[in-house]
């Protein structure tokens, strides 16, 4: 289930640098969840019924949600799939996990345990070879620049809000986290699309930007974001974390066959490392132990 949720992140990247070619990036986002909500609400009442709400201070941790994880974090995105080298671009957002893992170990008090360590090492490494072909100089010779800060943002929203997500889904299924997340969320981008976008931008956004930002909306953020809450409620924020290494290798895959881009043995050691690395960190145990996991009822929770 999180192998599926973060290589569908993948996508977003080749769909997030078509759609901000004829729309800005915080329209782009708003438009993206502003969808995803009316797909989500009808969805939760539905399978979530009579599921606990957010009450009170609650609805401060759900607005945290929102502004880190559908806000900040997607403005930031969409501006690195405008701006940035993917080379560039794509390294940031897969070094998520050591951040990830950090903020777990520090606020929510999980372990972090050898093999984690060992298939973190392993999965970015993978993915640190498939994004720069092996060819790392190429990291100091484009050296850094203004937008680095918005890709560093990226990452620390995204880390914050799979760690508080953890501490939300005590109370909360995590369709409701997810419905609540993006609402407020698409709330606070509500004032970008109005700055940015005139009636005449949206007149003239081609069908193919407007089909990216649908494919956004369902796969990338409806389906996957359940799908990702899901996980870090089953297996914690930090083993899950290791599976969005995944998301740079769906986007070498998606290159190939979409852009008929040259699949090299540079791709193949890098996927290896990251399959591997995801299975090492990923796995309970040894066979003969048990371990304790979160049931799934069949509304979501």
């Amino acid at each position: 289930m999180l192998a599926c949720a973060t290589s569908s992140w993948g996508s977003a990247f080749i769909a997030g640098n078509i759609a901000t070619q004829d729309l800005d990036p915080g329209t782009v986002a708003f438009f993206r969840f502003f969808f995803a909500t009316l797909l989500l609400v009808p969805l939760m009442l539905w399978l979530d019924k009579g599921g606990r709400r957010p009450k009170g201070k609650e609805w401060l941790m759900m607005g945290f949600l929102g502004l880190t994880g559908i806000a900040l974090y997607n403005i930031a995105f969409f501006i690195a799939t405008r701006d940035a080298p993917v080379v560039k671009s794509s390294l940031f957002i897969a070094s998520n996990p050591i951040l990830i893992l950090l903020m777990s170990a520090l606020f929510l008090n999980e372990k972090i345990k050898g093999r984690q360590v060992i298939g973190l090492i392993l999965a970015l490494s993978g993915a640190s070879i498939i994004i720069t072909e092996g060819q790392f100089s190429t990291l100091i010779s484009d050296g850094f620049h203004q937008v680095d800060l918005v890709l560093l943002i990226a990452v620390i929203c995204w880390a914050l809000y799979s760690v508080v997500g953890k501490v939300a889904l005590q109370t909360f299924s995590s369709l409701t986290c997810t419905t609540y997340a993006v609402g407020t969320g698409t709330i606070m981008l509500l004032p970008f699309a109005i700055v940015e976008t005139s009636y005449t931008e949206l007149q003239n956004t081609s069908l193919l930007s407007w089909g990216a930002i649908i494919h956004m909306s369902i796969i990338v953020s409806v389906i996957s974001f359940v799908m990702y809450y899901q996980g870090i409620k089953m297996i914690g924020a930090a083993k899950a974390s290791i599976f969005i290494n995944l998301m740079p290798l769906s986007a070498v895959i998606l290159a190939v066959v979409i852009l008929d881009e040259a699949f090299t043995f540079v791709h193949f050691l890098g996927a290896f490392l990251v399959l591997t690395g995801v299975t090492i960190g990923s796995r309970s145990g040894s066979i003969g132990n048990k371990t304790t996991k979160t049931p799934v009822m069949a509304d979501g929770r």
